[in-house]
């Protein structure tokens, strides 16, 4: 048996797999996120641990004889939040999220002062990353930065709690911009920028090695019959492509969740920060990935629906078969945008809007303006030298049949979309704990059972082609005017 816990932004998800990876028994439970100042975005660490307590204590109690032989627990988590301990591991703040745009001004200038952050960390220096977060804190809070003891990501923290180790693993860490990650190592040049060392950051392992073992005490209160090991598991990304097989260079997926993620497997470390493509360590040994990264995807959506006092699936579903690109063009930039603009300060807007606008075409726009974004993330892929013919489908805008007919026949990709289950974070990180009490990675990371394919419509192909070049001029438009 294997546990995967999933540190969301929202909740956490613990699930239970057997031998086989058949679900056992899953659980649930809810985060909140606080906003004390525009642009900013916090949670208490502390809320996580609560969170992980509750959905482990329910596998226990629904699924006790099953639990008792568990032997591998894998960790997934948001990224880049950054975790300030002080002394006896005590949080000094709350954690400063991956959404959190506090720290534009740091990111620019630590750009100019040391440009091995574009070379050795192979990423643009964005609000949403961990350094900038910590130079934030270094120059507005220097009483706690001279308390911090160790940063940590989300999900380790849980981590020390479950084993009381400081670990990490190389592509959540990656996410940090500390990390050299062609070499899968802390650079000491990149902690010196913001004024930390090594001795400021956890050991590191890779995301299917063991990271410590569960403690005794919990072993108990859960039923375990002796310690399961725990694995250094992943960025949720990483965990998702481990969920969905995505493992081996070339393979893809797009995910259509909160933010929207195109994510290609590579053999090697291959950055693109022209076009704030994400190059980052994979959760597999000796594998990297590209991600193209815009920050609101179903949060569109989710957006359109709480406006219009409509529930998301009803508005998707009211769409219906797709025959063209909307009339009414829509830019997805609710809380700014990563790939490829780096802009924190852009906005979302419609375009195009008439008498004869109404609710099915503003969601019909706001399904367009998503995968827009999305060939935007194609677009700088391309850049780097990497192509993508297929991709499979994950995150709750999955389900809607339209939104994946319009990414396959603008992207001209084929869509695989999975048969019914959860191939998300969780299952990568139940596979990634399985991983680490095997011992190996061989047969473990293989790709579910496809429900369907949805192939490119060549007519679609053409007239998105033709609506794409027109949404693209939009940002600049709006970047010239002030916007």
């Amino acid at each position: 048996m294997f546990i995967g816990l999933d540190i969301g932004t929202s909740s956490v998800k613990a699930i239970l797999l057997d031998e086989n990876q058949k679900l056992v028994a899953s659980a649930t439970s809810d985060l909140t996120v606080q906003r004390p100042h525009p642009s900013w975005s916090e949670q208490d660490p502390d809320s996580w641990w609560t969170a992980c307590e509750t959905a482990m204590d329910e596998l226990a109690r629904t699924a006790a004889g099953e639990m008792a032989a568990v032997k591998g627990i894998g960790l997934s988590g948001h990224m880049h939040g950054a975790t300030l301990l002080g002394a006896g591991d005590k949080p000094l703040r709350p954690c400063i999220l991956w959404n959190d745009g506090r720290s534009a001004k740091q990111c620019a200038e630590l750009e100019a002062a040391e440009p091995k952050f574009l070379s050795l960390g192979g990423n643009r220096v964005m609000p949403g990353f961990t350094a900038p977060k910590l130079q934030w804190v270094r120059e507005n809070e220097p009483e706690i930065f001279d308390k911090t003891a160790k940063v940590l990501l989300p999900k380790d923290y849980v981590r020390l709690k479950l084993t009381g180790e400081h670990v990490g693993d190389m592509s959540d860490s990656a996410g940090t911009l500390w990390l050299d990650v062609a070499r899968r190592d802390w650079s000491d040049d990149l902690l010196a920028a913001t004024g930390l060392t090594r001795d400021h950051m956890p050991r590191l392992v890779e995301g299917a090695e063991s990271s410590g073992q569960l403690r005794p005490e919990l072993c108990r209160r859960w039923g375990m019959a002796s310690a399961p090991v725990v694995a250094g598991g992943g960025g949720d990304n990483a965990a998702s492509a481990c969920g969905v097989g995505a493992t081996t260079p070339g393979s893809a997926f797009v995910s259509l969740g909160t933010s929207g993620v195109l994510f290609v497997t590579n053999d090697r470390f291959s950055p693109n920060v022209e076009s704030a493509v994400h190059a980052f360590c994979h959760a597999v040994p000796d594998t990297w990935h590209q991600m193209g990264v815009i920050l609101s995807a179903t949060d569109s959506l989710n957006w359109l629906a709480g406006t219009l006092g409509a529930k998301p699936s009803d508005l998707t579903e009211g769409v219906g078969v797709i025959s063209r690109p909307s009339d009414v063009q829509f830019l997805p930039y609710l809380g700014g945008e990563r790939t490829p603009h780096n802009d924190v300060s852009i906005r979302a807007g419609f375009y195009g809007i008439s008498h004869e606008t109404d609710n099915r075409e503003l969601t019909h726009a706001v399904l367009d303006g998503v995968a827009f974004a999305l060939k935007d993330c194609m677009e700088a892929l391309a850049v780097a030298g990497t192509s993508v013919e297929r991709v499979t489908a994950v995150g709750g805008g999955s389900r809607s049949k339209a939104w994946l007919e319009i990414i396959a026949s603008l992207l001209d990709v084929v869509v695989d979309v999975p048969a019914d289950g959860d191939f998300g974070a969780s299952l990568g990180a139940a596979r990634l704990g399985q991983a680490a009490a095997a011992g190996t990675t061989e047969g473990i990371f293989t790709p579910p059972p496809m429900r369907t394919s949805i192939e490119p419509r060549p007519e679609l192909t053409s007239a998105y082609s033709e609506a794409y070049s027109r949404w693209r001029k939009l940002y600049p438009a709006l970047k010239q005017a002030g916007f």
